[in-house]
């Protein structure tokens, strides 16, 4: 939802001048009142704002972004500044979509095609990247991992092996309910279609019916009526969701709680670090059309910016390395480890990686592997998670700290936002930590690319987590001088706090202060990430 702040609340916000290139720029301060104690109006998003509310100014667009149209037009003014390569650790990216085919980066140490390692860094014919998984799609969880061992040795193995036996009955009664769910439905729609002799009716023209009791036509209204009543506008588009929903415990049941699953193609050992160089290949394509996380983390990032097609990045510099490494299921310590080693070899000065698991067999080598990005000044960004957990007292991985000590000073763990300012500004799915997350951006209904040239909202951190990694390579391509740990650290000063209390988790009994749900306290805001980086002496 969108807020419209009556005048006395925006006199709230004030300006603080600071230098910046070529003249003296503001940046905003934060509402000195709580805004649940002052009026306002709320108006649902254009569908412009929604395609594009990350970007937008809180205090111009009333709307939770992060001022990153703002910082173009008053700050960098067509300026490219210094081009900085992003790699994307997820689960492959459609290089040749119409808004990201510009701007995928390209090995030039490479020859295509001839199936030798011309750089000699250990993978043949890697030009944009490299796929750590081959040709796997599915995959366990690690949880189901930790069970199939039968190794009560390992550690959390008795908490593992509850939580998939509990986990894997819950998913059994709802494929069973949403296979009945999708029965009733697409019978209904068959029903309506035949009735109306066409496909396209409207809940108008459904609620105008009066079919007699107990008829077949009587049964298709009643479900149609209960699908318009929650959401839906159309049968069929609530035969294609509820489908997923019927695919994805279907996955669940199949292979990701499934002890007797073997998805691993490529030929290694994932419980062996070294046992297989340069294991997997160098197709950094989805496997699939639904596979398109991947494709929708880097349209955040870098999707061309201003070329008249779907989405704007936050980057407008940058060049995306591709590698496949996050599978539909849990992705494996070494894949992820060994994804951040290739990316810091090949020249990233970003990662983002948008992924994480409650369970982990080897964390050692993943930390190890952040250290090493943060050892060769690299930034690491990271996804806070979705299961609407304090991630202080409850396990997520990866993480950069043992026992709430730091191995890294360049790692980002972000928490997600919704496109409402006021009680319900963090989303409800969203992990949070006053010690284990720094900062929150945009995350719930985020709009960008996906595979075959298409574009989609979808939510999580692992769009909030993009959406940093953006501004961590917009200010780095700005002020190159800057050091890894001096480009986090602007992006946590910079930010906007919020004087207020919010929903926690999506539940409305626990509200707590937004700065208690993360280290900094704060919303990213690239229109003053850019000034603060000005001020730091080069």
């Amino acid at each position: 939802m969108k807020i419209t702040y009556k005048p006395i609340v925006l006199s709230a916000f004030v300006a603080l001048v600071l230098s910046s290139c070529g003249g003296s720029s503001p940046i905003l301060s934060t509402p000195v009142e709580n805004i649940d104690n002052t009026p306002i109006k709320e108006s649902p998003l254009t569908e412009i704002e929604a395609h594009n509310w990350g970007h937008l100014d809180l205090v111009k667009d009333t709307i939770p972004g992060m001022s990153v149209d703002k910082a173009y037009a008053e700050i960098i003014k067509g300026r490219k500044g210094k081009q900085i390569i992003v790699a994307v650790i997820d689960s492959g990216i459609d290089i040749t979509h119409e808004d990201l085919e510009g701007v995928i980066w390209t090995n030039t140490k490479e020859i295509p095609g001839n199936g030798i390692d011309d750089d000699y860094n250990g993978y043949i014919d890697d030009i944009h990247g490299w796929n750590f998984l081959g040709d796997a799609y599915d995959e366990q969880l690690e949880m189901t991992r930790i069970a199939a061992t039968l190794d009560t040795s390992i550690p959390r193995y008795a908490e593992a092996n509850a939580e998939l036996e509990e986990a894997y009955q819950t998913a059994l009664s709802s494929k069973q309910r949403y296979d009945q769910i999708y029965a009733n439905v697409s019978s209904a729609n068959k029903e309506l279609t035949a009735h109306f002799k066409k496909s396209d009716f409207t809940p108008a023209e459904v609620n105008a019916l009066t079919p007699a009791e107990g008829s077949e036509l009587a049964t298709a209204v009643a479900a149609a009526k209960f699908m318009y009543a929650n959401g839906m506008t159309s049968l069929t588009e609530a035969e294609e969701q509820i489908k997923d929903g019927v695919e994805y415990f279907a996955d669940q049941l199949n292979a990701n709680l499934n002890k007797e699953f073997k998805g691993r193609k490529t030929g290694d050992n994932p419980d062996v670090f070294n046992d297989k160089i340069g294991y997997g290949n160098a197709n950094v394509m989805p496997t699939k059309k639904s596979e398109s996380h991947g494709t929708h983390v880097a349209g955040i990032i870098a999707a061309e910016r201003n070329n008249g097609l779907g989405v704007n990045g936050v980057a407008n510099n940058v060049k995306i390395m591709a590698i496949r490494a996050v599978p539909n299921g849990d992705e494996y310590d070494k894949d992820i480890a060994k994804a951040i080693r290739y990316a810091v070899n090949n020249g990233a000065k970003v990662i983002n990686g948008s992924f994480g698991k409650s369970y982990s067999m080897h964390p050692e080598w993943v930390r190890d592997a952040i250290k090493y990005a943060s050892d060769n000044g690299v930034i690491f960004v990271h996804a806070a998670g979705n299961d609407s957990k304090d991630v202080d007292t409850e396990a997520n991985f990866p993480d950069d700290n043992i026992n709430y000590v730091e191995l890294s000073n360049t790692y980002i763990r972000v928490g997600s936002l919704a496109a409402s300012y006021g009680t319900k500004l963090v989303s409800s799915f969203s992990n949070y930590g006053k010690n284990n997350v720094d900062v929150f951006a945009p995350g719930s209904e985020v709009y960008s690319t996906v595979p075959e040239n298409e574009y989609k909202s979808m939510g999580g951190t692992s769009m909030a987590s993009p959406a940093v990694a953006g501004v961590s390579a917009l200010v780095w391509s700005q002020y190159p001088k800057l050091t890894a740990a001096q480009v986090k650290q602007v992006i946590l000063d910079s930010g906007l706090t919020v004087p207020t209390k919010v929903i926690v988790g999506g539940d409305a009994n626990n509200v707590q202060p937004f700065d208690n749900l993360s280290k900094s306290g704060k919303i990213v805001n690239a229109y003053n990430a850019l000034i603060i980086a000005s001020q730091i002496p080069k």
